[in-house]
């Protein structure tokens, strides 16, 4: 049995390497800056970003945050600025909450977004920050403020990426894409002309229905309105849908009469159409007749109507009453005179005596003439007056 040869000092310089490792240790943990050391990964990487000496913290929400650890780098384009303190669960739902402290120099929107992204094929997973587009940005990013699910996202993955590809190359349509590439060469082939004409037609309905969209939002509006006055009136409608088939029982019973009765119409028309056509030349001759008669009727212009005052007045128009004396007709009567002149003398007060008319000898009658009598009169002119 062989002896092992040891070195008195053996012992104690291993002593002393294990104190060192302890001290070690001791110092690492006194440096780290998080309130309590719980595991290695509370350990910042070596080379991660420098926080400042003012960093403040925010939390992000996301769906899935996949192979993210904590201590993984928090970049704004590219360039690290923080690092990921703690991942959890956020409280109330499935989505996972990530905490991160950030460089107090870098200054954000309030209306931030977060994405997780990979540096490459199999690198590290990262929380990319970034601000929203031009001119929507709002506020300032500051300690405890939170970036909602609504404003993060994420990568899909390498293994993602590939399940889906495979599925498409083995249970999905590649096969099917053969048959209908086949297909519509069969299809097309001799045809390409009514093809191209097709495709111009499309384009012109697209580009007619593009310029009329504006119409076509209105037509679709007013339908819209239409439809809610309808739901208002719902029971209207039902009321009225519900007294109308009575009617259209009725309408069915009487279908065969109501056949016959287009059906006469029609023979109606027919024989209209033709009576028409037959007399159109004599109904032509006969307008062509009337217009002279017209053209007379025309012409006589405000003595026509004059004519019809006299005639409803007919014998006693109104120059007879000026002769009227109680209840009998005093005229002047000269059978030489032109007929329709004025009656004299004119109507004048009681006791006065008629004017004599320039070179006559008028004598008044002394007969009372009895009604009725024509209103025939003639004034005294030269000559012997009866």
């Amino acid at each position: 049995m062989s002896r092992v040869l040891r070195r008195p000092g053996a012992r104690a310089t291993g002593v002393a390497a294990v104190l060192a490792v302890g001290v070690g240790l001791a110092l690492i943990v006194t440096t780290v800056d998080l309130p309590t050391f719980t595991g290695i990964d509370q350990v910042p990487l070596p080379g991660g970003a420098d926080l400042g000496d003012h960093p403040y913290e925010i939390t992000a929400e996301f769906g899935d945050v996949l192979s993210l650890a904590p201590q993984s780098s928090v970049k704004v384009n590219d360039v690290a600025v923080g690092r990921v303190t703690k991942i959890s669960l956020a409280q109330g739902s499935w989505n996972a909450k990530v905490t991160m402290r950030v460089n107090g120099r870098i200054k954000l929107p309030a209306n931030a977004y977060a994405h997780l992204e990979q540096s490459s094929l199999l690198g590290e997973k990262y929380i990319q920050l970034s601000p929203p587009a031009a001119g929507t940005a709002k506020g300032a990013l500051a300690d405890g403020d939170r970036i909602p699910l609504t404003r993060t996202n994420r990568n899909p993955e390498v293994e993602e990426v590939f399940g889906a590809l495979s599925m498409l190359l083995n249970g999905g349509g590649i096969n099917q894409l053969k048959t209908i590439n086949t297909e519509l060469n069969k299809a097309l082939t001799g045809r390409e002309p009514q093809v191209r004409s097709m495709l111009s037609r499309v384009n012109t309905l697209v580009t007619n229905l593009d310029d009329n969209k504006g119409d076509i939002t209105d037509a679709l509006d007013g339908v819209n309105r239409l439809s809610a006055t309808l739901a208002t009136r719902k029971q209207d409608v039902g009321t009225v849908l519900t007294k109308l088939s009575p009617g259209m029982k009725v309408l069915e019973k009487q279908r065969g009469s109501l056949m016959t009765m287009l059906s006469s119409l029609d023979t109606l028309s027919t024989v209209a159409v033709d009576t028409v056509n037959k007399s159109k030349a004599d109904m032509v001759a006969d307008l062509k007749a009337l217009a002279p008669t017209l053209q007379a009727l025309a012409d006589s212009g405000q003595d026509l109507p004059d004519s019809l005052q006299v005639l409803l007045t007919y014998p006693f128009t109104d120059e007879v009453l000026r002769g009227v004396k109680g209840d009998y007709l005093n005229v002047y009567l000269d059978v030489t005179a032109v007929p329709g002149t004025q009656i004299i003398p004119p109507l004048e007060p009681a006791g006065s005596t008629p004017p004599a008319v320039a070179g006559s000898t008028a004598k008044k009658s002394g007969a009372a003439l009895p009604l009725p009598l024509p209103s025939v009169t003639t004034p005294a002119t030269e000559g012997s007056s009866r």
